[in-house]
């Protein structure tokens, strides 16, 4: 879904907080890749009628931001892939953040609450471009936010595929889970550091799509708690 990106046909999620059942609010994904986008006014417009009070973007476009300006829907704004290694630069890093996301702060600024560092770098479709630029990049953004005095609000993190998660086949069950091997030492360090920070832990899970493309991922033998779900016990839950 990250990579489909049109302004009209949003991909909804639920912020879910705290305990299972709560709700935390409405979002949406905003990219302005499309044949036919509406004017961030609009869009804006669109979803206050709504009640989405959430929004992710995919960069930092400068009409979109300030159409959001005053509105009071948080904000995650991103930093693209192709920007990773620059910030492996603390300056840049510094730049970066002032000119794309504290300069739109204040009383009738954009609510700026979560800086995406990359999208989904660690896929495995980018065969590794990624990996050793990320985990610099994050630290070097939030240091900046930090210095900015704004880290106590605005948190940078790292929105991953699923496919950080590897489940071996000889013990498929959630205790049995870690990340994947290839990644597996900057996944820790990037939890690590969000932890510190009180940054959230972000992936993007896409069931869905998997069961749309049969393509053997969804977990169709237990996902639907009906009669014929089959439940994983896994050292004594279930």
């Amino acid at each position: 879904m990250s990579r489909v990106r049109c302004t009209v046909a949003y991909v909804l999620f639920l912020g879910i907080l705290g305990c299972v059942g709560v709700i935390n609010g409405l979002g949406v994904n905003w990219g302005i890749i499309a044949s036919h986008p509406l004017p961030p006014e609009i869009v804006v417009q669109l979803m206050k009628d709504s009640g989405i009070d959430k929004v992710k973007l995919f960069d930092t476009d400068k009409t979109v931001l300030n159409a959001l300006a005053g509105s009071g829907i948080e904000v995650m704004v991103a930093l693209p892939n192709v920007y990773l290694a620059n910030m492996a630069s603390p300056d840049k890093a510094k730049a970066w953040v002032k000119q794309n996301v504290t300069s739109y702060l204040g009383p009738k600024g954009v609510n700026i609450t979560y800086v995406a560092i990359g999208n989904e770098p660690f896929l495995q479709g980018y065969n590794g471009s990624f990996v050793n630029v990320t985990f610099p990049a994050l630290k070097n953004v939030q240091n900046a936010l930090n210095d900015a005095g704004v880290g106590s609000k605005i948190k940078a993190t790292v929105p991953c595929n699923a496919d950080v998660y590897y489940s071996p086949w000889s013990n498929p069950v959630p205790s049995g889970g870690i990340f994947r091997p290839d990644i597996v030492s900057e996944m820790k360090k990037i939890v690590d550091f969000q932890d510190k920070n009180g940054a959230p832990f972000i992936v993007n899970i896409y069931p869905f799509i998997s069961l749309y493309l049969g393509d053997g991922a969804f977990p169709t033998d237990y996902a639907f708690f009906d009669e014929i779900s089959n439940p994983v016990t896994d050292n004594g839950r279930t």
